[in-house]
């Protein structure tokens, strides 16, 4: 699955633009198998960094890297996935959800 599109690539680009708390979460990866959920706010194409909210045993806000999104290898061989039917929410909506 491809964890980073065009199209969230533009939205991630406009989210980067606003204030700070005025960014929406636009993504929302997990591990199908185990424990974590990572949602991203902001995407930094040179880094391949997001910054957002990740959910493992504990939440909290910081930065997280797609190339180890892309390279994680899980049981039973599946990797992390994007949430097909994420729509993009306020930071406070994804406190809620964990």
């Amino acid at each position: 699955m491809k964890l980073l599109t065009k199209t969230l690539l533009k939205q991630f680009e406009k989210n980067k633009k606003l204030p700070e708390l005025e960014q929406k979460v636009i993504a929302h990866y997990f591990n199908p198998t185990g424990a974590g959920d990572w949602y991203a706010i902001t995407y930094d194409e040179e880094t391949k960094m997001f910054f957002g909210y990740a959910h493992i045993l504990e939440g909290e806000y910081g930065y997280f890297s797609l190339t180890e999104l892309e390279g994680y290898t899980g049981v039973l061989g599946l990797g992390i996935e994007r949430d097909l039917y994420f729509t993009s929410c306020d930071r406070s909506e994804i406190r809620a959800i964990r």
